[in-house]
């Protein structure tokens, strides 16, 4: 789910520029994001209320539509009107789909986390191992002998 509350699967980060656009800058009114996504402006409302497509709002509450919302909105045409999925259906493979973005970031996450870890680890080994001193003699294991021995305590006299 994105930050507003649906599931358009926004970028976590805005721009650092407030002029900058990118392709979650809300700029479209919904006449505009009809048009370009080839829907009526009905349809746009309506996937607004089930929260397929959730638009930023004006201070007025007006719609605003970014391009990543003009994909959605084109995603979920495609998906209703060419492979006969319902809109329940829609809305949970979009849920799904963000599911997996949101995993793989993670897993991206924590695999440079281990990769940092090991590194670290390597660093920690090498710095024991410069530490030691050199006057000492390295541990060799001896050979084990096969010979029985049997212990018997002392008894007090």
């Amino acid at each position: 789910m994105d930050g507003r509350g649906g599931i358009g699967g926004r970028a976590a980060g805005r721009p650092r520029n407030p002029y900058e656009l990118t392709e979650d800058s809300p700029v479209y009114v919904i006449s505009v994001a009809a048009q370009l996504s080839g829907l009526h402006p009905q349809t746009l409302r309506q996937y607004d209320r089930l929260g397929l497509v959730s638009p930023d709002r004006t201070a007025g509450r007006g719609r605003r539509y970014s391009a990543r919302d003009i994909q959605l909105l084109r995603q979920v045409q495609q998906l209703s009107q060419d492979e006969g999925i319902n809109l329940a259906g829609i809305k949970r493979i979009i849920e799904l789909e963000n599911q997996v973005v949101a995993l793989q970031s993670r897993v991206a996450e924590l695999q440079a986390a281990v990769e940092g870890a090991a590194t670290a680890m390597q660093q920690r080994e090498a710095q024991v191992h410069a530490s030691y001193r050199r006057d000492l003699v390295r541990y060799q294991d001896v050979q084990q002998s096969s010979a029985l021995v049997v212990w018997r305590p002392k008894r007090p006299e």
